[in-house]
């Protein structure tokens, strides 16, 4: 293993290369240029394509391209360039192309505030193209866990065939920290292939575990691909059946993926309140959970690394366990809306949020566990 100083954006990028990533087009938006940077500088030195597009719709439009064509590609963006990118996100979904989006939050709506920290688009992540649709999101919190989630993301991707979004923040993205980087080659995913030969082949038929083959355009597998509902070839359809069962796939192939996505961290488990955080502010509720807890407070921590699809099993098995939970977060309350979902009436569920487009420090959340416990 090799320790290095790394930038989280930095750590995303690499991630991405080791992960298999040759193809990027994005367009630069603060704060998440770096992994731009990178990418520019490294894609074409290892064989890729790097092109800078004219925005972030056309940067989506090109990755899912490139993928189509069989090369694992990726862009990243920030809040406004997120939105922009919508549209081709949920095209991504129903056509079902493997890519990776990472989007670097900051303070919005709008142009909101190019360079301050935000949890704010996390709904967005889940909700933000139209129509029913699943998709995965990854929340790093730490530089090291940048360029892991950033390699799995690609993995799901290909095992899945569907966009995957990486959700980081200003805070994470911009923090230096060192690195452990694996010297061998990682393990990679690739999409499955086709067992049949091209006369054969049906394109969107559920093999069994609802994640059809995907050739890459080229290799002498013709089929057509549309944002409409279409059938099991691939052409649009208005047959109430066919859309039906397109629409149920698409989600049990996310659902079956939920099993294996429960990964979070936890520290002081079954305590008396339990924080539940992710991203920056994990970091600074460790840090809180650790000071009030040497003053005699019994608090742990849960922290996400996956949001969407939302973990309800973990989550469960934190309010089966304590009296409360509370829910810290750099928005009006996006996950812990969520929490109460879960809860169901089991436990009270409390929040902390910051809008102000400044940090949510372990002191604030250190004065609220104590207001809590008075």
């Amino acid at each position: 293993m090799k320790a290095v100083l790394l930038q989280g954006n930095e750590a995303c990028a690499k991630g991405a290369l080791a992960a298999g990533c040759r193809f990027y087009a994005g367009y630069p938006i603060t704060p998440s240029s770096e992994i731009m940077e990178v990418m520019a500088r490294e894609v074409p030195r290892l064989g890729g394509v790097f092109i800078q597009m004219e925005d972030e719709s056309a940067s989506l439009g090109a990755v899912i391209g490139a993928s189509l064509a069989g090369v694992k590609s990726m862009t990243a963006t920030s809040g406004p360039g997120f939105s922009v990118m919508q549209e081709h996100i949920g095209f991504a979904c129903m056509t079902e192309v493997p890519c990776v989006i990472v989007d670097v939050m900051r303070g919005g709506p709008s142009t909101g505030l190019a360079t301050q920290p935000s949890q704010a688009d996390v709904m967005q992540a889940r909700w933000g193209t139209h129509g029913d649709h699943p998709i995965i999101v990854l929340a790093p919190s730490s530089v090291q866990e940048c360029f892991e989630l950033t390699a799995k993301a690609f993995n799901l991707a290909e095992r899945y065939r569907t966009p995957v979004i990486v959700i980081t923040d200003a805070i994470v993205g911009q923090m230096r920290e060192e690195v452990t980087l694996p010297e061998a080659d990682m393990e990679i995913e690739v999409r499955p292939q086709p067992t049949v030969p091209p006369e054969e082949f049906v394109p969107y038929d559920d093999p069994g575990n609802c994640v059809p083959a995907m050739p890459a355009f080229g290799d002498g597998y013709r089929y057509h691909v549309t944002g409409l509902y279409h059938d099991v070839h691939g052409f649009p359809t208005t047959q109430s059946g066919e859309i039906d069962f397109l629409i149920r796939r698409l989600f049990s192939k996310i659902c079956q993926a939920s099993q294996h996505l429960q990964w979070f961290d936890s520290w002081y488990e079954n305590s008396e309140t339990m924080v539940i955080a992710y991203g920056c502010v994990a970091r600074s509720a460790l840090r809180a959970v650790r000071e009030v807890r040497e003053k005699g407070l019994d608090v742990g921590l849960t922290k996400l690394k996956v949001l969407w699809p939302f973990m309800d099993a973990t989550i469960s098995g934190v309010l089966d366990n304590c009296r409360r939970v509370l829910v810290p977060e750099m928005n009006f309350g996006q996950i812990s809306r969520e929490v109460e979902r879960v809860n169901q009436g089991r436990c009270e569920i409390l929040t902390l949020n910051k809008v102000d487009g400044t940090a949510l420090t372990p002191p604030e959340i250190v004065r609220k566990l104590e207001e809590i416990h008075s």
